[in-house]
């Protein structure tokens, strides 16, 4: 069980008064009267001021409420499952339709705001602890500086991410920088990847010192993940505002990029402190149970407290009502989900598959059957255009989330797999395919039993001799490994896939809708029973092929409702997803910045 950190009022600059919305151990007094010389002395008063950067994440309205929820919809794997209602404009932020002024986001405490809130902070003890704190690799006010140096990354980096070009902070806000207009990106990048550069000399690899034995805590072998990964952005495809194109800064060059990427990958590798779980529902059963020790898959968690953080609430599989596995409410999960194609792209084999796309829900629970003192709900189909991310499951949770609006479960913001195909990425890239095969044979090795990896491991890699082969399946791999995390689309963009995969999905769907091509052979036709504890469904005919009726003791489901305008919902009809890979900067900004900020990108 997480403990929770009470923030009881450390007050720099106004700044770090809020509420208790993020994970940690640490109780800290009073001390909202002393000044920056005084806090950023003391090791304990440092280590709350640092504390109370993660607030922002928790915010009802941040990472919590508004980012989380919709950044990162709709993909070539992922969707909004409403992405086709035109009721509110919530769809339009998944639909590549997002306007200025749409009501989930323009307002004066919403996330763009919030991250800019959690920069400021990071500033303030960047500022206060390399004046005061004396901060050296060996010391604690050295790791608290590493830590804010990358907490303020990971603010910049969803910021870029969302918006592209955004305003530059890297100092306390004085009354000459109240107004900024936006920095081209590529300098926020570069500044960026020289903190985390600084960072990865401050902080030990995972378990290195008790702030590294969980995942909510900032380790080496995140820093360097997230600066590969930035790497990796920086040198790719974007759209700015004179076109799609990679940056014209030499410094952020393929060459140079991928090489940093590449190197940092390796020594995370060869470090031994992060690992792959031996299987892919283990990572995910454990992640459920809230299992934050650190030093193996999951790298680093956004740390929610046990009533806070909407992971769970938005993207689990859907369940009708309060039952025997929570208290969180009517109608929580299954927001989003993937593709319904998605599932039968995988292969049969594919052990991520049933993990990743989940065909039912959990219907009503019948309140006078009880399981535990709890009214049992069951299991029952849904249909074929409404699918559920397996990654999230109130019933894998061994915590009961009582909580009616929130769930408490962490985000997981980067895992192993990714420094892997990374490094895979990198490598095919700077050396050719050879110099990748090892990195994709290692994801795959986990993905597959062990009796088909000379088929689906080393003769599938093997035979990807060219690095146009190697990139492809690696893009492939990605969707695979990572559908449901909603990173899909910033590597579409930067791959200058965007809105060739959402055209390609789009034909998949009809294609599916019309049994033709790869799924000719998708049956109209489901059949379930329910297994010998009356609440589990035992489904037939969810693999190609089978389309006989598997006996009287089954139940037949119609499995063909999926209409045009579910699948044209995709996108907006008349919008250019490769036009519009960012959000706009909300109105309430816009109009609070003294004329400095505009929106380019068309809007």
């Amino acid at each position: 069980m997480k403990k929770i950190l009470i923030i009881a009022g450390i007050l720099i600059s106004g700044l770090f008064s809020s509420c208790n919305d993020f994970d940690e151990s640490l109780e800290v007094p009073s001390v909202s009267t002393l000044d920056d010389s005084v806090i950023f002395s003391n090791a304990g008063l440092a280590k709350g001021a640092v504390d109370g950067i993660k607030i922002s994440f928790g915010e009802t309205n941040s990472y919590r409420g508004r980012f989380l929820p919709w950044y990162g919809l709709n993909t070539d794997s992922e969707w909004y499952n409403s992405s086709e209602s035109t009721n509110s404009d919530s769809p339009d932020l998944c639909v590549y339709d997002a306007k200025p002024n749409n009501t989930q986001m323009n307002t004066a405490n919403n996330a763009w705001a919030m991250m800019y809130q959690g920069i400021e902070r990071a500033n303030i003890c960047i500022r206060g602890l390399r004046t005061y704190g004396n901060p050296t690799a060996s010391n604690e006010m050295g790791y608290l500086l590493g830590e804010a140096l990358t907490l303020r990354a990971v603010y910049y980096a969803d910021l870029l991410k969302a918006w592209g070009d955004v305003p530059a902070r890297f100092e306390p806000i004085s009354s000459t920088t109240l107004y900024l207009p936006k920095t081209n990106r590529d300098v926020i990048y570069k500044q960026l990847i020289q903190d985390l550069g600084e960072a990865a000399t401050l902080v030990p690899w995972p378990n290195g010192n008790s702030a590294t034995s969980t995942v909510e805590g900032i380790n080496k072998a995140f820093v360097k993940g997230l600066r590969a990964r930035l790497a990796m952005a920086a040198s790719g495809f974007q759209q700015y505002p004179d076109g799609i194109r990679r940056s014209n800064d030499p410094e952020l060059s393929v060459a140079n990029m991928y090489a940093l990427a590449f190197n940092e990958c390796v020594e995370i590798i060869q470090s031994g402190s992060a690992y792959l779980e031996p299987s892919f529902e283990t990572f995910w059963r454990k992640y459920n149970q809230e299992n934050i020790m650190a030093g193996g898959e999951s790298l680093w968690e956004i740390p929610f407290a046990a009533g806070r953080g909407r992971m769970l609430f938005t993207f689990a599989v859907r369940h009708t009502n309060d039952n025997q596995f929570h208290a969180n409410g009517a109608n929580r999960g299954g927001a989003a989900g993937p593709l319904p194609n998605v599932f039968y792209d995988y292969d049969v084999t594919d052990t991520r598959r049933d993990v990743t796309c989940v065909p039912y829900l959990w219907g009503a629970a019948n309140n006078t059957i009880l399981t535990n003192g709890y009214p049992t709900a069951k299991q029952q189909l849904g249909s074929l255009n409404r699918w559920y991310f397996g990654k999230y499951r109130y019933e894998w949770m061994t915590r009961r989330v009582t909580s009616s609006n929130d769930d408490g479960v962490n985000k997981v913001y980067m895992r192993y797999a990714e420094v892997l195909l990374i490094a895979a990425e990198a490598a095919n890239e700077l050396q050719g395919p050879a110099a990748a095969a090892p990195y994709l044979k290692e994801i795959r090795r986990r993905a597959f039993p062990v009796a088909l990896h000379a088929l689906k491991v080393d003769n599938y890699v093997n035979a990807l001799t060219s690095q146009q082969a190697m990139f492809n399946a690696i893009v492939e791999e990605n969707k695979f490994e990572f559908t449901g995390e909603m990173e899909r689309k910033q590597s579409l963009i930067r791959w200058n896939l965007l809105g060739t995969k959402l055209a390609e999905a789009k034909e998949k769907m009809f294609r599916l809708q019309q049994r033709t091509g790869e799924y000719a052979d998708v049956p109209s036709t489901l059949y379930f029973k329910y297994n010998t504890d009356n609440v589990s469904l035992i489904i037939y005919g969810l693999n190609h092929g089978e389309n006989t009726d598997p006996g009287a003791e089954y139940t037949s489901f119609s499995w063909t409702n999926l209409t045009d305008a579910k699948i044209n919902g995709l996108w907006r009809a008349g919008a250019n997803p490769d036009n519009r890979q960012f959000w706009p900067i909300w109105q309430v900004f816009l109009d609070s910045s003294n004329g400095l900020l505009i929106n380019d990108y068309g809007y």
